[in-house]
């Protein structure tokens, strides 16, 4: 069973389940570029400003799907997390560490240019005492978002909220222990991929989530 028809229908269906008072002054976070038009969905239901927090994962040089960590930034924070698993498989391996700082520096790189072509001329969003959405597409290990969510935690926000269609049920735990709340409708119990959740589940280009964000043009990489 595929529950959501797309990611627009994904964040409707997210945006009902997510529960916020009047002083909790929000602010919806998205994950690019899967993550930006779900939440784009939550900022309209709630009337709530989008933003977007820009995350690299940071994966094998062989094999780049496979997650050493992942780094993030927003509101001009920067911050890295590591995958123990993996780290661990690194070491099984061989391989040194020098891998990680390689692969990691690089990803830092096109983690400034992805910012810069997300966010255009606009300053980062000001998140210190506001409640902060944290919205991706769905979760499969949980890297990407923990370096988010590490990323919010400097930025001053008072209340961290991750909110998602979809979750393995392993990354579930993980989310719990970084968030003061984690939305998720649906945990199914065979999951391999984010991609089962949705009927359509097509890349999303980069002028899209320009598009959506608001961003001209002229704005260039």
């Amino acid at each position: 069973m595929k529950p959501y028809a797309d990611r627009c229908q994904a964040g409707q269906v997210l945006a009902k389940r997510v529960r916020l008072t009047e002083s909790t002054a929000p602010i919806v976070l998205a994950l690019p570029r899967g993550g930006v038009p779900v939440a784009a969905e939550v900022a309209a239901v709630l009337g709530a400003p989008l933003d977007v927090i820009v995350v690299r994962k940071i994966g094998f040089l062989d094999n780049r799907e496979l997650a050493m960590g992942a780094i993030a930034t927003v509101a001009g924070n920067v911050e890295t997390v590591t995958n123990s698993g993996t780290m661990a498989r690194l070491d099984w391996l061989g391989r040194s560490h020098e891998e990680f700082a390689e692969v990691a520096e690089r990803e830092r790189r096109e983690l400034g240019l992805r910012d810069r072509l997300y966010r255009g001329d606009r300053p980062p969003a000001d998140l210190c005492g506001r409640t902060a959405i944290v919205v991706d597409d769905g979760v499969a290990t949980g890297a990407s978002m923990r370096a988010a969510v590490a990323a919010v935690r400097l930025s001053g926000s008072t209340q961290i909220v991750i909110a998602v269609p979809v979750c393995l049920p392993g990354a579930l735990s993980v989310l719990e222990e970084i968030a003061d709340e984690v939305v998720c409708p649906w945990i199914p119990e065979h999951f391999m991929a984010v991609g089962q959740a949705y009927q359509r589940f097509d890349q999303v280009p980069d002028d899209d989530v320009r598009a959506i964000l608001g961003i001209g043009s002229g704005a260039s990489r």
